[in-house]
């Protein structure tokens, strides 16, 4: 790999020359891989080999190109994408909010072509990145929308119509329910063993919900040529730990944040999300494995090597919500291959490569039980003695804020009033005060891992948040107004995101006021189908006369009848739960009545952890708070998803705050060394590549009211 380079004009013409020379030869053009994989690589490090930009030169970084996507009306709300784009031989590939897919020149930013798979119409859903595969001349990007697994010529982008169905294959296909009552779709890409592209799933968080099943496809020809059951069958590992029927109705379980591969064992690792309903198992009284699991599994079969279970019978939505990362760790002389993984819960895990032993000790320790009827909380949960957790694990009313007397004094009646033992503390009908939260430690923008110090570095939220559970009832429903299914179920399944009544709780949901002014009954009715954005899709979840229930509300059309049966489970499900328990308050950082955070800062903060001796090395609060953060204060940190990236250069680069601004830090101490601000907010993870001899910094960027539907943007020297 090229060595720093000097700007000299001796040392330009050198590399102008070979540029040329490399050209002649035929090779097509710049050969750069280092960020041909989503997170950089195979083993999901978010590593560049690449040492152009520094730290002696990382604040002559300028905006090189900026690659406006346009492919949303001008009147639609900002869009944000998550996709952490990858780069091949000079190209750039990467998909849109409307997950649209595009291949972009990368050393210029200008559209190569563009691939629209709903034909002009609506689209969307959280889409994190795609796949390159490729065999002598026959290059392809794999890539998900809907509910589809399209291949894609990476030359012409035009669809490979041997794939699957005329390039597409149904991921609704192949799991146990009924592919016409379900839709199951990806946000983050697969990855690429020889001739197999391994994927998982997005699934609602809700009863009824699918199995999360892990498949892997012919990358030829779109066959699938395995499937490992995540909840298992009779006769399989892990069935034991579920009622013995659950098997036929249980779901969730699912590889949706991404995953990781060892090509040389030929053993593929992934992160597994919990079982649904997220906070209330009595219809699956047991451990529940695969269940919040780190999943080792042969690439090639999908036979099971090993697991790893992070959280027992989980009932507080403690996903994985990261790929594992592949290390190597220098402990005690020797080096030993290992997988490092974070988590919601501020917890680091790390394990043998080979056998999933834990490296460092981890001790099962007793938490609390449950009070709700027939709920059966495990009595005990595994944390690591090292590393120690790097998110704050406790509250106490002295971390409450103190923006006002009466504001102060409303958190801590609310706070005595909750039901709260710290980490781990069950759903609870008096209310439940949940931290971490559910989008506190670390979220799908995962860790940066540096090979030649072996540091992690690691972002962390501080999301406290209020969990509001009521029992529904299918009876009590069935026997309401439309209006008022309307209102009632709204409140279940949406509040919790958009907030009530019909208001956005916080900025990375739309407001629903007024949505009948600005989308017609049939689209608003397609998205809550197929989900759209950071919302997952509900088919299969809500019958029929559910969603035009809800439709009804959020069009305030209150005079139209619902069509059919209000029931909980998807129909030709088997729970056997006839009340459930639904959680009314889920996924808002809890907040004093004027709209500040409830708990002192920092509320977001990156860490470098030594992995070879379990110790932090530093902390540093990342991100400004405009509102609250005077000038030249500091020690704030604000909630963030984007991931960083570290390189060889000695940086770390890293985004996804609220004040916009994309941001290189010295990775030996954690100084800020340059910063920009971005005309949106970039919640996703950056890339670094190779073209033409300079070395640039891509990130795709939300939307604005000018342009809603965001752009690529890359920084070069």
């Amino acid at each position: 790999m090229r060595k720093k380079i000097a700007f000299s004009r001796l040392k330009y013409a050198f590399a102008l020359g070979s540029f040329t020379m490399l050209m002649a030869c035929g090779s097509g053009g710049n050969q750069d891989r280092t960020w041909a994989v989503y997170k950089g690589d195979e083993k999901s490090t978010s590593h560049s080999p690449l040492d152009q930009i520094d730290t002696s030169n990382v604040s002559a970084l300028k905006l090189a190109w900026t690659f406006s996507v346009n492919d949303l009306p001008s009147d639609a709300n900002p869009a944000n994408s998550q996709s952490n784009p990858i780069i091949t031989d000079g190209i750039m590939y990467t998909t849109s909010a409307k997950r649209c897919l595009y291949a972009i020149d990368a050393a210029t930013g200008k559209e190569i072509w563009k691939y629209d798979p709903f034909n002009g119409g609506g689209g969307g859903g959280a889409g994190r990145g795609v796949t390159y595969w490729e065999d002598g001349n026959d290059k392809r990007i794999l890539f998900s929308a809907d509910n589809f697994l399209i291949a894609v010529d990476a030359k012409t982008g035009k669809a490979i119509e041997t794939f699957g169905e005329k390039g597409k294959v149904n991921l609704n296909v192949g799991l146990r329910d009924d592919p016409n009552k379900i839709t199951v779709t990806m946000t983050s890409p697969g990855i690429i063993y020889k001739d197999l592209i391994i994927v998982g799933s997005r699934l609602p968080d809700l009863y009824g919900t699918p199995p999360g099943h892990v498949r892997a496809y012919n990358c030829r020809t779109g066959k699938m040529e395995w499937i490992f059951h995540t909840i298992p069958q009779p006769g399989e590992p892990g069935y034991e730990t579920w009622p013995k029927e659950a098997y036929k109705y249980a779901g969730g379980v699912n590889s949706w944040a991404g995953m990781s591969l060892d090509s040389k064992r030929g053993i593929v690792y992934m992160a597994l999300g919990s079982p649904t309903y997220d906070f209330y198992g009595a219809d699956r009284i047991g451990k529940n494995l695969y269940g919040n699991c780190v999943l080792a599994l042969d690439a090639a079969t999908g036979k099971y090597v090993w697991h790893y279970q992070t959280v027992h019978h989980d009932i507080w939505d403690y996903d994985l919500s990261a790929p594992p990362n592949l290390v190597s760790i220098k402990k005690d002389g020797k080096s030993r291959d290992a997988v490092a993984q974070v988590t919601k819960q501020g917890l680091v895990f790390v394990l043998d490569r080979e056998t999933g032993e834990p490296i460092f000790p981890i001790e099962e320790r007793p938490f609390p039980a449950s009070n709700l009827p027939g709920e059966q909380a495990w009595p005990t949960q595994p944390i690591p003695v090292l590393p120690k957790p790097y998110s704050r694990q406790l509250i106490t009313e002295g971390d409450l804020s103190n923006y006002s007397d009466a504001d102060h004094k409303a958190l801590l009646q609310q706070f005595r009033s909750l039901r709260y033992e710290g980490l781990y503390t069950p759903p609870d009908l008096k209310g439940t005060l949940m931290f971490p939260g559910t989008r506190g430690g670390t979220v799908w923008g995962g860790a940066g891992y540096d090979p030649a110090t072996n540091m992690l570095y690691i972002r962390s939220n501080e999301a406290p948040e209020i969990q509001t559970i009521v029992k529904q009832d299918p009876k009590e429903v069935e026997r309401l107004s439309a209006a008022d299914q309307g209102r009632y179920l709204f409140n279940v399944y949406c509040a919790s995101c958009h907030g009530g009544p019909k208001m956005s709780s916080a900025a990375n949901y739309p407001s629903l006021v007024g949505l009948s002014k600005r989308m017609d009954r049939a689209t608003a009715a397609d998205k809550i189908k197929r989900g759209s954005g950071i919302m997952p899709p509900f088919q299969g979840v809500l019958k029929e006369g559910e969603q035009e229930a809800i439709l009804a509300y959020i069009h305030s059309v209150n005079d139209q009848p619902a069509k059919g049966k209000t029931t909980a489970a998807t129909e030709g499900s088997s729970t056997p739960v006839n009340s459930l328990y639904m959680n009314t308050t889920g996924y808002t950082t809890w907040k004093d009545p004027s709209g500040n955070p409830a708990i002192r800062p920092p509320w977001g903060t990156l860490h470098a952890l030594n992995l070879s001796t379990g110790e932090y090395q530093w902390h540093i609060p990342i991100g400004r708070d405009e509102k609250r953060q005077k000038e030249g204060e500091a020690g704030f940190g604000t909630e963030g998803k984007g991931g960083p990236i570290v390189t060889a250069g000695g940086l770390i680069f890293i985004a996804g705050n609220d004040d916009r601004r994309l941001r290189a830090l010295e990775k030996s101490t954690g100084k800020i060394l340059w910063e920009t601000t971005l005309p949106a907010m970039a919640n996703a993870t950056a890339c670094t590549y190779m073209v033409g001899g300079k070395q640039y910094v891509a990130i795709s960027v939300g939307g604005t009211k000018e342009n809603p539907s965001g752009s690529v943007m890359a920084f070069s020297l």
